[in-house]
């Protein structure tokens, strides 16, 4: 869990300490800016921004059920946060897996990557979509319930 958070945490510190140099400078317009810009590149790539995840095993079974697409990313992964971006209020009807909380879910990424922990990887109905368009996702999530 810890790796999840080392990138927003890095970000944070490297933000306030030259926002800090700043301050001492008596620039205060551009310490508060800067502090700004690193806050919110720390919270975008945090797992905060991404609904709360689940096991591989319990996707796996709720995707059996409401027929709902499984997407296995990672914390601090640009494609994983454009894909959920896009998605947008729709991001909540996907079931979604970190890899870095789920060793099974990084398993189970690697056996479709050919051994590569290339996300995000999309399951639907059964069948692996490694960094799909986003558009294709929403369509997805339009022909299920």
């Amino acid at each position: 869990m810890m790796r999840a958070w080392i990138l927003p945490l890095l970000l944070a510190v490297c933000g306030a300490v030259a926002a800090t140099r700043l301050f001492v400078d008596g620039n205060l317009g551009a310490g508060a800016a800067l502090l700004l810009v690193f806050g919110l590149l720390a919270a975008v790539n945090s797992p905060l921004v991404f609904p709360k995840s689940i096991s591989t095993l319990e996707a796996e079974r709720r995707s059996a059920v409401d027929g709902r697409p499984v997407v296995y990313w990672r914390p601090g992964c640009a494609y994983c946060l454009r894909l959920r971006v896009r998605l947008g209020l729709r991001a909540r009807r996907v079931h979604w897996v970190d890899i870095w909380r789920d060793p099974a879910g990084a398993a189970a990424v690697r056996a479709v990557n050919g051994g590569d922990e290339t996300v995000p990887t999309v399951v639907v109905d059964g069948r692996p979509h490694t960094n799909p368009d986003p558009a294709w996702l929403r369509e997805q999530l339009s022909a299920t319930p």
